[in-house]
């Protein structure tokens, strides 16, 4: 059996026996890391940890150091009565909000992950106040990010675009955007659907007495008026407090929330604007805030997500394994000389969906893309359709909980049971992997061949 069948066979039994015992996937993958590169990829240490996502981890850690904070002090509370007035009381609204969001982020230059990890803390938050699904929110924060992801002077339209280029393929920008924009924009849709989002639009606004938004003091969403029977009420299209809402606490600001807010804003710029690494500009912002005000923020270490970074840092050094001992490539290369250009297509684009699930979209299309030319070169299938389904495929499984933006979201969701949202977003993520790249290679590939 070659070293590349068996470190695939391992990875399947890292997934069975975290799925059936209980145990922490990613203290799994750890030791199939260590067992792996060391009996069969003939790795040392060095090789072992090359993988190792240094990165990822300092961005789980301090973005969700920093919204700790941002919770106890209750500045989350604020931003979520500031977004119930903005749409006007509108809950069903807000996922469409944050989608928009997170995709005019990535659209102007962001990359991927640093919006996700920007809007997905907030958006969870409103998503727990107002009881609408995570899996709903976190999805469209995903999506929305992969919509605006191939814009012309996005991160990912520029780096695709670079490598047509530089392969001397036939490209076409606008093609490309538009490609990830309406597939991200139709999951979005199909998701709104399916987890609630007509549910949240059929109970219409949120308002209080004085006609404007507002937001609960609790977890639960606020009820909505009906009968006295002690029945549940039927939906009604006005959910209507009866306080005053100038005085709810988490209306007003604080100076620890100012300053919360002007650390987020910080946190935007600095990204943004000047291309500082998410995770450790939000550390600091952590610390300073720390430091002002240390009673905010006691606790805020302890719920750093510990058990994600465990999972997401384990899965991915056991990716880098696979790398390293040249597994995905020799799976890539298995595919491309297969010799029936449609079907190599197909498969191409199913490798990038399912390796992208747990590795870099990016480095994934670097890799694919040139496995490709070979059999575009024949002219039998359409450049840019295929470079364009590649784009795709590779990028709208980045709401696996062990891709960067999944992992984002599952750290971020606060008062949630962590294992059966992992479960949740492992689900989706595997109906994502096995449908879309097979409808995106039938609408922009198969029509261009011949």
């Amino acid at each position: 059996m070659s070293p590349e069948l068996i470190s695939i066979l391992v990875l399947a039994v890292v997934f069975v026996i975290a799925t059936t015992r209980s145990i922490n996937m990613g203290a799994l993958a750890f030791a199939a890391a260590f067992a792996v590169g060391t009996l069969v990829a003939d790795l040392d240490a060095d090789g072992i940890f090359a993988g190792f996502p240094g990165d990822l981890f300092v961005v789980l850690v301090g973005v969700t150091y920093l919204f700790a904070i941002a919770r106890a002090n209750g500045t989350t509370d604020w931003l979520v009565h500031a977004s119930i007035r903005l749409v006007r009381g509108r809950v069903a609204l807000i996922p469409w909000v944050m989608f928009a969001l997170t995709g005019a982020l990535t659209a102007i230059g962001a990359v991927s992950p640093a919006a996700v990890a920007i809007v997905a803390p907030i958006a969870l938050s409103f998503a727990a106040r107002y009881g609408i699904s995570p899996l709903l929110m976190g999805a469209m924060v995903v999506h929305g990010a992969q919509a605006g992801g191939f814009s012309p002077i996005s991160i990912y339209g520029s780096i695709v675009n670079g490598i047509v280029e530089r392969e001397k393929l036939p490209g076409n920008e606008v093609a490309l955007f538009l490609a990830s924009l309406v597939a991200n924009l139709v999951i979005a849709g199909v998701v709104f659907v399916l987890f609630g989002g007509l549910k949240l639009w059929r109970q219409g606004a949120v308002t209080t007495t004085d006609g404007t938004a507002s937001t609960s003091t609790g977890k639960q969403p606020p009820a909505v008026t009906g009968n006295s029977t002690g029945t549940n009420p039927a939906p009604t299209p006005t959910a209507v407090l009866t306080r005053d809402d100038d005085h709810e606490p988490g209306t007003r600001l604080t100076p620890a929330r100012s300053a919360t807010l002007v650390s987020l804003v910080a946190l935007v710029v600095a990204v943004l604007a000047f291309d500082l690494d998410a995770g450790l500009t939000a550390i600091t912002l952590a610390v300073v805030l720390s430091t002002a005000w240390p009673e905010d923020s006691r606790a805020a270490v302890g719920q750093i997500a510990w058990p994600t970074v465990l999972l997401i840092c384990g899965v991915l050094t056991y990716v880098g394994v696979l790398d390293e001992m040249g597994t995905i490539t020799w799976a890539g290369e298995g595919v491309g000389g297969i010799g029936v250009p449609l079907l190599a297509a197909l498969l191409l684009c199913y490798i990038g969906a399912i390796v992208s699930a747990f590795a870099s979209s990016v480095g994934i299309m670097g890799a694919l893309i040139p496995l490709a030319v070979p059999f575009l070169a024949q002219g039998e299938i359409g450049a840019v359709g295929m470079v364009a389904a590649l784009a795709v495929s590779a990028t709208v499984v980045d709401v696996s909980p062990f891709s960067t933006n999944g992992a984002l979201v599952l750290a971020a969701a606060p008062d949630v049971d962590r294992e059966r949202f992992f479960r949740q977003l492992m689900v989706y993520g595997g109906i994502v992997v096995a449908a879309v790249p097979a409808v995106v290679w039938l609408v922009l590939v198969v029509p261009g061949f011949g």
